[in-house]
């Protein structure tokens, strides 16, 4: 039996919710794992380890600088492939570092040796380190000291809404465009799963440095708009009585008969135009009316599209000739069979593919590569695409026209979206065309909301397949993903206010002298955990991966709930270490906000 939360009980503060002890929690998203992305180290004084800018001191950071110095005082460089990390059993340190054994025959000294004198000279030197130790091989152990930790409080506090942010991107122009769903039906959650990861990945790009725009291409030209055309034509005349002949592949929603019976009230007479006109006609509503509610779809999901593109502009404003100029001048096309080629094959595609049929048609390839030849006339440097896994086989023909356009493989990125498995209580839901079967992004957002929809769809990397189980994300329950993330700040602005309501005033800023009152394993555990946001977003935004920022929060909940279980925080009989206490969960409910803004996920200050 699930234990629900529906309210904040007076045990709050000095135990675990409605009950449930931290560890017995179970926990309904995949853990993964997080690489560190340490930051540019800085020059420093040979003589002692300083402390950065507060907005910016990280562990790993000032261990690399000043580990980085000693070695250059031993006649010796750098190590390209040094590794900081924290080791794998906690009780050895907060970072271990490799350096010495990758050093080791350059200096013609004993690994472990050689790391014993690095952990030697950091303790030394380093007032920030209270231990340093060699152990295995060759690896050096650190462990900083409590002040060190404490720092990261000013930390968080200094910056605010602006914590986590970096510059590693250094202003990069990015464009990014997702979602881009033909206008021929409603947005299903295979499009809301890539409309989180898009939107959620520019968020989490911005916050790394790079400046990114946000694009939707709308495919307004092609088969599939003119026989979206002529589906609602015919059934705006079988509506109207007429006979009609069904072609094979025309479409079959509920949503088409809709609007030809709409176009039907507004004009009884539209029947009687000639086929072709009829079609253009429909085509136009059409197209409108489901873009327009594709639109609305997506502002009610919190998804912003700053450029939306239209596929006719390409040809009409000149692109696809511009591209095709590009291609001709590169040396990779040629003419066969009455038809346009593009030689891919000799740019990593497993076959040349035609660009211009023998009728003079273009080929959706032809399109494509005009659009991104555009992109990069418009000056972006970085180009992300977040495409449906069906279109894995389409990234190498994609990334030779990359090439033959003269861009480096790196100015391109494809994140692909595997399927969302809808379930109710661990059972598959009845998926269909037909709006009203939990298939659509509407319904879906309709029945849990938009919350936890966006946290659901972020939970898993977003090429893995993904199960969403609806009765689970609506539930006021640890056991739901979001609530567990959501519910973990609202204990914290809860505490908060019962601390005034108690008389306790907790200062804007707190001083090294009131966080003296931190020095439990959990207390620096928190701080360790908040002090690693800004690198596990860069990270993330390095490697495209937002399902990172979904796992710390849920990791960060997870350790502010154990504390809870083992810590009161509001101590009648000791106003100092309350304070403290206090301090600390104000900037772990700071980084809490700030991460779930990454996702674009609300942070409730009660539940």
């Amino acid at each position: 039996m699930r234990k629900t939360c529906p309210a904040l009980p007076e045990t709050f503060f000095h135990a675990p919710p409605c009950g449930i002890a931290a560890t017995d929690l179970r926990m309904n998203l995949k853990r993964g794992s997080r690489r560190q992305c340490p930051g540019p180290p800085e020059a420093l004084s040979r003589n002692r380890c300083t402390r950065k800018d507060t907005s910016t001191m990280r562990a790993i950071d000032t261990l690399r600088t000043a580990l980085k110095a000693i070695i250059e005082e031993e006649g010796l460089a750098w190590p390209v492939k040094t590794v900081i990390e924290p080791p794998r059993d906690p009780k050895h340190g907060d970072l271990s570092v490799n350096s010495a054994m990758l050093l080791a025959k350059e200096a013609k000294a004993n690994p472990r040796e050689l790391a014993q004198k690095f952990a030697q000279k950091l303790v030394e030197r380093c007032p920030e380190v209270s231990h340093a130790e060699a152990a295995g091989p060759g690896f050096c152990n650190v462990t900083f000291t409590q002040d060190f930790w404490h720092g990261t409080v000013a930390d968080i506090e200094a910056a605010g809404k602006e914590y986590g942010k970096s510059t590693g991107g250094a202003g990069k122009k990015v464009l990014l465009e997702y979602v881009s769903a033909n206008p021929t039906g409603p947005l299903h959650v295979g499009h809301g799963r890539g409309a989180a990861v898009g939107d959620s990945l520019a968020r989490l790009l911005r916050v790394a440095g790079y400046d990114v725009n946000t694009e939707y291409y709308i495919n307004d030209a092609g088969r599939q708009m003119r026989l979206l055309g002529l589906s609602v034509w015919l059934r705006a005349k079988e509506l109207a009585g007429k006979p009609v002949t069904w072609p094979e592949d025309y479409y079959k929603g509920d949503y088409i008969i809709d609007i030809a019976r709409e176009m039907l009230d507004a004009n009884p007479a539209l029947v009687e135009l000639p086929d072709a006109e009829g079609q253009d006609v429909c085509y136009d509503k059409a197209m409108n009316d489901i873009l327009n509610g594709i639109k609305d779809d997506l502002n009610e999901f919190r998804v912003e599209h700053q450029r939306w593109f239209s596929e006719k502009t390409l040809v009409e404003g000149g692109a696809v000739a511009a591209a095709f100029d590009a291609l001709d001048s590169a040396g990779y096309t040629y003419e066969k069979d009455n038809a346009y080629w593009f030689a891919t094959e000799n740019l990593g595609d497993d076959k040349n593919r035609v660009l211009r049929k023998s009728d003079g048609s273009l080929t959706y390839f032809a399109s494509d590569i005009a659009y991104h030849h555009d992109k990069f006339q418009r000056g972006y440097d970085w180009l992300i695409d977040i495409w449906g896994a069906d279109h894995h086989g389409y990234i190498p023909r994609m990334r030779a026209a990359i090439t033959a356009m003269g861009k480096t493989q790196d100015s391109f990125d494809v994140v692909l979206i595997q399927l969302v498995n809808l379930l109710r209580e661990g059972q598959p839901v009845s998926m269909s065309t037909r709006a009203g079967t939990f298939e659509t992004l509407a319904d879906v957002i309709k029945e849990v909301g938009v919350d936890a929809a966006r946290f659901m769809f972020l939970s898993r990397k977003s090429d893995s397949p993904l199960d969403f189980d609806l009765e689970l994300a609506k539930q006021r329950s640890l056991d739901n993903p979001v609530y567990y993330v959501q519910y973990a700040h609202a204990r914290i602005c809860a505490v908060l206010r019962r601390a005034e309501e108690r008389g306790f005033v907790l200062p804007a800023k707190a001083d090294a002298d009131l966080l003296h009152g931190l020095d439990t394993p959990e207390d620096m555990a928190l701080l360790r955990k908040a002090a690693t946001f800004e690198d596990m977003l860069a990270s993330a935004a390095k490697s495209l991966g937002v399902h990172h920022v979904s796992t710390y929060l849920t990791e960060l909940a997870g350790q502010l709930h154990s504390y809870y279980a083992r810590h009161q925080v509001l101590l009648a009989d000791d106003a100092p270490r309350t304070l403290a206490r206090l301090a600390l969960l104000r900037s772990i409910g700071q980084v809490l906000r700030n991460g779930l803004d990454v996702l674009g996920v609300s942070a409730p200050e009660s539940m």
